[in-house]
């Protein structure tokens, strides 16, 4: 769907299917970091996570009742990411699942060298290449932790990273953005944060984005818009590198009136 017809049916949609106000002001009152927007951003996210609502199916497993609270506060924090992009970042997929609380993971992997892992643990949330994303509400709905974990905008951070394969940290930039850059930002970063975490300095980071590349572009993208502040402190490179590629600068001063 392209063009007049693709903005057409983004109309109909916003009209038919409504966010009521009430769920609405639910949502935005739980999720702090949101207080940022201005009313324009305010808007226009709502106009997202209503269409994103449409285009997406969230499930419950294990019982897991899904509210419309519940549908809102996943599409509003999905939202925040592709707020100044468009939906179709999220293309070729369907499917949100939602457990009570955290789930088993148990699968097999192969890494870069060939090796096969199986991995039989307690998780969060996870992304698939191509398919769900699966997260626990529990999880969800911690939203005044002081770390800044967000395990919505963690997982979508994934899904973004996967539009040009497997998650490496290396999602596909816009043209006005340079590769190399990128690469030279994000590696020294990484580096440097992984020799704070093996030296057991206080981080106001969390640590588990010492795991991977992806974790650490799927972390500070967390951060980045939990805490933009601080990812600007430590890691002020980075930030400028978010800024181009969210199209977003959470940090910055900026009007409300």
């Amino acid at each position: 769907m392209i063009g007049p017809l693709k903005k057409w049916w983004q109309r109909h949609i916003l009209k038919h299917e409504p966010i009521t106000e009430a769920v609405w002001q639910n949502v935005l009152a739980r999720l702090h970091f949101l207080h940022r927007l201005t009313p324009s951003e305010v808007t226009l996210l709502r106009q997202w996570t209503t269409i994103f609502l449409h285009e997406k199916v969230i499930n419950g497993a294990q019982g897991f009742l899904v509210t419309e609270v519940v549908r809102v506060m996943i599409a509003v924090q999905a939202c925040v990411l592709i707020l100044r992009l468009d939906l179709d970042y999220y293309r070729n997929w369907v499917e949100i699942i939602v457990y009570p609380s955290q789930f088993i993971l148990d699968h097999e992997y192969v890494d870069e060298n060939g090796v096969v892992h199986a991995v039989h643990m307690a998780v969060s949330g996870e992304s698939w290449l191509a398919g769900p994303i699966i997260l626990s509400w529990e999880d969800v709905a911690d939203t005044d932790n002081d770390q800044g974990y967000n395990v919505v905008i963690h997982e979508f951070a994934h899904k973004l990273d996967m539009l040009n394969g497997a998650a490496n940290g290396f999602p596909p930039l816009h043209a006005d953005m340079d590769p190399q850059e990128w690469t030279r930002v994000f590696s020294e970063a990484y580096a440097t944060f992984c020799d704070r975490v093996d030296a057991e300095e206080i981080a106001a980071i969390d640590p588990y984005a010492a795991t991977s590349p992806a974790e650490f572009f799927a972390v500070l993208s967390e951060a980045f818009f939990v805490k933009p502040c601080q990812i600007k402190l430590y890691f002020p490179d980075v930030y400028q590198q978010l800024v181009a590629f969210y199209r977003q600068d959470p940090a910055a001063e900026r009007s409300h009136g």
